[in-house]
């Protein structure tokens, strides 16, 4: 089985995993409400790496959740993640941030589950899927209205997750609307995804590899 060390940093969430397989070796994380990924994303790294008894040059690959997300904590992330694959001299894989967000959670058979990625004001980032985790819809940045996403929720039960579920609750009402704002992208969840796409040697090229944005940077200008 592979070594996989995953990343992920598209979030408030910094968190890194190291897995042999689908097997979860270790995790650190913290989702304290700021961006400390700067700081403490080489510090989980070095941590998850020693509390497995393993080193570095053990490294199958590394894994990085691609996005969307917070386009500095996606830079960090994926930054981190290249430079670790040329050091190493091993392969980089990138998984969604939406998709193993959405396995954070099991729904009932006819259920659909839509992940919520804030984007500032009333937009958010999502995708929709289905019980078994299948996408349904593409990735989008979308502004939340009354009318968001009601051809699903008139088909049955729809579980809203993710730090942009908040911001809808006001917004979209009906009863066939569920909505869970504690759950966030983990390192966890991206450990089948990688794994998955190790074994099928799906990986991405290092030297192009870019985080999927879905929308460009606006830099907004300091009051001071």
């Amino acid at each position: 089985m592979a070594l996989i060390l995953n990343i992920e940093t598209s979030t408030k969430n910094c968190s890194v995993s190291l897995a042999d397989g689908i097997n979860l070796l270790q995790l650190k994380e913290v989702n304290d409400g700021s961006y400390s990924h700067g700081e403490m994303l080489h510090v989980y790294i070095d941590e998850v790496i020693k509390k497995a008894n393993k080193n570095l040059t053990d490294l199958d690959a590394i894994a990085v959740s691609k996005g969307p997300g917070s386009y500095t904590g996606l830079r960090i992330g994926v930054s981190a993640a290249k430079g670790l694959c040329y050091s190493l001299d091993i392969p980089l894989i990138s998984v969604s941030t939406l998709a193993s967000l959405a396995s954070t959670l099991k729904v009932e058979k006819d259920a659909m589950i839509i992940p919520l990625l804030d984007a500032r004001r009333m937009e958010v980032y999502s995708s929709i899927y289905d019980s078994n985790y299948h996408q349904i819809r593409e990735i989008k940045a979308e502004i939340i209205s009354e009318n968001s996403f009601a051809k699903y929720l008139e088909k049955g039960k729809v579980y809203f997750l993710g730090d942009g579920a908040d911001k809808c609750k006001g917004t979209i009402i009906h009863r066939n609307a569920i909505f869970l704002d504690d759950h966030f992208p983990s390192a966890k969840e991206m450990v089948y995804f990688s794994s998955q796409k190790f074994k099928y040697n799906d990986f991405e090229d290092v030297a192009y590899f870019e985080p999927f944005y879905l929308k460009d940077f606006i830099a907004i200008k300091s009051n001071k």
